[in-house]
């Protein structure tokens, strides 16, 4: 078995087996080789639920009682796919690699993706064992092979990765970091052409601690990943050899459970890279793997293997895969656990929110009303004090500045703005204008005014305000439209969409901690709406989702997973769908982490061909005063890159020296 290593957790799936016997053992598969066919469920049973060390023990058994060699004799009695996994299992690590190898480089054409995985994967004591292994096997010497079959940059790379001899110290020095980002940035983005050489150099030797510190740094100075970055500057086989390299230093677990999933999808399985990836991981970090799987796709790596292969090669892979992510039950899975503990940390976090826009020191409101009306008189206008003056003042000292206004001047200032600037400006600079209330109402109004309703807006702005802030948004719609909220909602929406915001729209959400108790009865209500028919489930969530206190849904959201092993933003996706889903997972979402949820919303407004402004305007709006500046940390965290960046990149002129403004820095 693969150590631990002191302190650490065992992350393999194959363990050893207990009271093992390698005498008992070869007896039992030379007997299930015996006379005519063979007992192929006897023999993956058993070499599949032992560990590689003891596998060598029942090979040298095997031969010392029989006489013959046990792969030879599998070779023999074993076809296909299954003698490969079975075969495969039965060599050494290092062994393995490099049968692996020597098929990759042998015969016509040479099997890259191969030699990219396991070169690009290993580590420094795996790369000498598979050096020598590949020696000791073939009579042949690796290198000498790899530059026989590869040319170019790619060959170089793979020759410094076959010296293993990377660096290993866990000590990062930030002037060697921020050197070696700058070295990269100028081998590439900045060059005419491209230094490989400097790319092989660092990519190549660095530590993974160091190299991890050189990629966030590189984003800092490039504005874009690193990955990004070797796709535009690299190109062919090399290109794909250091994408690997970095995909493993980022995460290693990620790597493989992306190359598993592509082995399956589509038409056919790649079962060559599957065989190789259930192999050489079982007993390292299968369930690493696993957890990465199921968070990534959505579905178990099991479930996967289960749905994509047949019989005795798939009993074989199941057992190696060593559990089912998606079945409920003792068994509590890495995927679960891991959502379990998000729903524990947010449960647990007191963040304190913080805004980006803070009431001005010695705030004069006659002052500023002079600025602004010496801003839009005469011939044309002057933007920039009008964006500096709104968009660095309060909510309340706007209001301030309004009534100054007309007192002073006998004009409305509102009117006044909306002659003078237009277009998505316009829609900003008159939004910071309006009370949050006011404002809220306004766009719920106009999501639902005229053909057709934005069920976008109102599912953003009734999953994520507070009990006091919808009452005040109720009151604003009344004087505002003459109309309530929610009759207006009732005339425009229908179904089980039309009761959530009704019921989000009333700002009766309970208040107080978790209960313990009830979070476990309201979980098992949750857990047995899955049996109910489809508008029965709907109610039963609902009735959960849109009246609990949030500290007490965290409670219920953990409980679920207990239940369950899923987590309940994938039941909602799974078993919800239309207006409905969409509602419920932003009323989740927005639970777990209200910031990421705007930081999430603010990325879609910029991502992709065109800017969804009044999206964008709306957040930063309403956001501004609140929790800005912690929904610009998640957006770093979340896409690698700085709102502030986002906003420079994707928005333009006067309007984006407004935002910039509101976000309040580039982190």
């Amino acid at each position: 078995m693969a150590p631990t290593g002191k302190g650490k957790r065992y992350r393999g799936a194959v363990r050893d087996y207990p009271n093992f016997n390698a005498s008992q053992d070869a007896e039992a598969l030379h007997k299930a080789m015996k006379g005519i066919g063979s007992d192929k469920e006897a023999i993956l049973e058993l070499i599949a639920s032992r560990s590689n060390i003891q596998r060598q023990e029942i090979y040298t058994v095997y031969k010392s009682l029989y006489g013959k060699d046990l792969i030879d004799h599998l070779k023999y009695e074993l076809t296909g796919k299954f003698e490969r996994l079975i075969v495969g299992l039965l060599r050494p690590p290092a062994y393995f690699d490099a049968k692996e190898i020597k098929d990759a480089v042998d015969g016509i054409g040479t099997d890259e993706k191969c030699i990219i995985e396991i070169l690009a994967s290993r580590n420094n004591k795996q790369i000498h064992e598979l050096v020598n292994a590949y020696s000791d096997a073939y009579g042949r010497d690796l290198e000498a092979d790899i530059i026989g079959d590869t040319s170019g940059h790619f060959k170089k790379m793979l020759i410094v990765l076959l010296q293993g001899a990377r660096e290993e110290d866990d000590v990062v020095s930030e002037d060697l970091v921020e050197q070696d980002a700058k070295d990269l940035y100028e081998a590439g983005e900045v060059k005419w052409g491209t230094d490989e050489a400097k790319f092989i150099t660092i990519l190549g030797n660095r530590s993974a601690c160091h190299l991890q510190r050189v990629f966030e740094e590189y984003a800092k100075i490039a504005g874009k990943d690193i990955e990004d970055s070797i796709k535009g500057e690299l190109s062919g086989d090399f290109e794909k050899l250091m994408l690997a390299v970095v995909r493993c230093i980022k995460n290693l677990h990620t790597y493989f459970a992306v190359r598993l999933y592509k082995s399956m999808k589509g038409m056919g399985t790649a079962d060559n890279t599957l065989i190789r990836i259930m192999v050489s991981r079982s007993e390292i970090d299968m369930l690493d793997i696993r957890e990465e799987f199921r968070s990534l796709y959505e579905k178990s790596l099991h479930s996967m293997i289960k749905s994509d292969t047949s019989g005795e090669y798939k009993r074989a892979l199941l057992k190696l895969c060593g559990g089912d992510d998606d079945a409920a039950g003792e068994f509590f899975p890495e995927a679960a656990q891991q959502a379990y503990k998000m729903w524990e940390l947010s449960a647990m976090a007191t963040i304190e929110p913080k805004g980006t826009v803070h009431p001005a020191s010695d705030f004069d409101p006659v002052k500023d009303c002079e600025a602004l009306r010496k801003a839009m008189k005469g011939f044309g206008t002057d933007e920039g004090p009008i964006i500096d003056i709104i968009t660095q003042r309060s909510n309340a000292q706007r209001q301030q500045i309004y009534k100054t206004f007309k007192s002073h001047f006998g004009r409305d200032l509102m009117a006044d703005l909306k002659s003078e600037i237009s277009g998505s400006l316009a829609r900003l600079i008159l939004g910071l204008m309006m009370t949050p209330a006011d404002y809220d109402a306004k766009q719920l109004n106009k999501a639902m005014a005229g053909a057709g309703t934005d069920e976008k807006v109102l599912i953003e702005i009734l999953t994520t305000r507070t009990n006091k802030e919808m009452h005040a948004i109720n009151a604003a719609y009344k004087a505002a439209y003459h109309k309530s909220l929610e009759d207006h909602i009732k005339s425009d929406t229908s179904g089980h969409f039309r009761k959530i915001l009704v019921s989000l729209s009333q700002g009766n959400r309970e208040d107080g901690d978790a209960d313990a108790e009830r979070a476990k009865e309201d979980a098992r209500e949750m857990c047995d709406a899955s049996d109910a028919d489809a508008g029965s489930k709907e109610t039963r969530f609902l009735s959960v989702l849109c009246t609990r206190s949030y500290p007490h849904l965290k409670r219920v959201f953990q409980e679920y997973i207990k239940m369950t092993n899923h987590d309940i933003e994938q039941i909602i996706k799974e078993e919800m769908s239309g207006d409905v889903k969409d509602a419920l997972l932003a009323l989740v979402r927005s639970i777990k982490n209200k910031p990421g949820f705007f930081a999430d919303r603010l990325y879609k407004s910029m991502k992709g061909a065109g800017t969804d402004d009044r999206g964008l305007t709306r957040i930063m709006i309403s956001r501004s005063e609140i929790d800005l500046l912690n929904i610009r940390y998640e957006f770093k965290e979340m896409h690698g890159k700085s709102l502030h960046h986002y906003i420079e990149a994707e928005t333009s002129g006067d309007y984006r020296n407004a935002l910039l403004s509101i976000c309040g820095g580039d982190d």
